[in-house]
């Protein structure tokens, strides 16, 4: 196949299938009748000699070989993009431009509150708007330009990514002020005699900290079991319950909740939190500004 034989139009729309599963999804993003795009999917079809999606109930599903093309295909379009915007820039004190950050709600926690006040001042039009991280299929969604960076532990984001280090953090313990176990070092034992609240935070890295803490002779007490960190501050304040949360979630909740953490008294490991953005918005400017705004108000060193 010669390139003057491809409309590189029906790339673009290759590009958003993959990210949005969903016809009428990709119509309305590009501004076309859903007609439109399944026509351009019937000539792409045609032209490459395969399905490429195939409908399912859970949306339009790429084949083996639209999975192969996926990571080419997005990365030249990348560079097409990067070119013909390669004279333009960003200016962040009058730009309305809205950024999408991938993050679970720690990051929620522990960056929006620092980053929205910066923005307030540096960027005033600037809106920011977060999703999970494993509430999307990320990869495919920051490949589309759906999302512009996400933070986090998120080893899914190899190939066609950037990442950059924001720091290294420990797990600690923690527990409302005036807790039977600030009053000592907390060993092993005293923290498996403790009632406990567990934090199942699926697809996020923290489950191998669980599997950690149970792989033990002794057993933890779990008396109440959440899916998320939101409402630890708040649990915790009102109860004699303990939990297991990352330290930099900690500093956060424990002035306004009137809460303790200390030393974890299990090795746990450390987590590396990284900032990450695809490669075809490296050179974006406006990509640049955010992650450049974020690592200069986190990262260590």
């Amino acid at each position: 196949m010669e390139l003057k034989d491809m409309d590189l139009n029906l790339l673009v729309i290759f590009n958003q299938l993959l990210a949005e599963r969903k016809v009428s999804k990709v119509a309305e993003n590009l501004g076309l009748g859903q007609p439109a795009v399944s026509n351009a999917l019937a000539r792409l079809r045609k032209l490459f000699g395969d399905e490429l999606f195939l409908r399912t109930s859970s949306g339009m599903q790429p084949t083996p070989f639209a999975d192969q093309l996926a990571e080419s295909i997005g990365y030249a379009l990348g560079m097409i993009h990067g070119a013909v915007n390669a004279k333009t820039s960003f200016d962040p004190a009058n730009s309305k431009r809205s950024f999408s950050i991938g993050m679970t709600d720690i990051g929620e926690i522990y960056f929006l509150p620092l980053l929205m006040e910066k923005i307030q001042k540096v960027a005033p039009f600037v809106s920011i708007s977060t999703v999970r991280n494993t509430a999307i299929n990320l990869k495919d969604a920051m490949e589309a330009g759906h999302i512009d960076l996400a933070i986090g532990l998120l080893p899914q984001l190899k190939a066609g990514f950037f990442q950059r280090r924001l720091f290294i953090q420990q797990y600690v313990c923690m527990f409302r002020s005036g807790h039977r176990l600030s009053k000592r070092k907390v060993l092993p034992a005293d923290f498996y005699a403790a009632d406990h609240l567990a934090i199942v935070s699926a697809g996020t890295g923290h489950g191998k900290v669980d599997e950690i803490l149970d792989d033990s002779p002794l057993r933890r007490k779990v008396k109440l079991t959440v899916p998320h960190f939101v409402a630890v501050g708040h649990i915790l304040q009102s109860t004699d319950l303990v939990a297991t949360v990352p330290e930099r979630l900690a500093e956060r909740m424990a002035q306004p909740f009137n809460l303790k953490y200390v030393a974890h008294p299990v090795k746990l490991p450390q987590i590396a939190i990284n900032l990450f953005w695809h490669a075809k918005y490296h050179k974006d400017p406006a990509n640049q500004w955010l992650r450049g705004l974020i690592f200069d108000m986190h990262a260590d060193g």
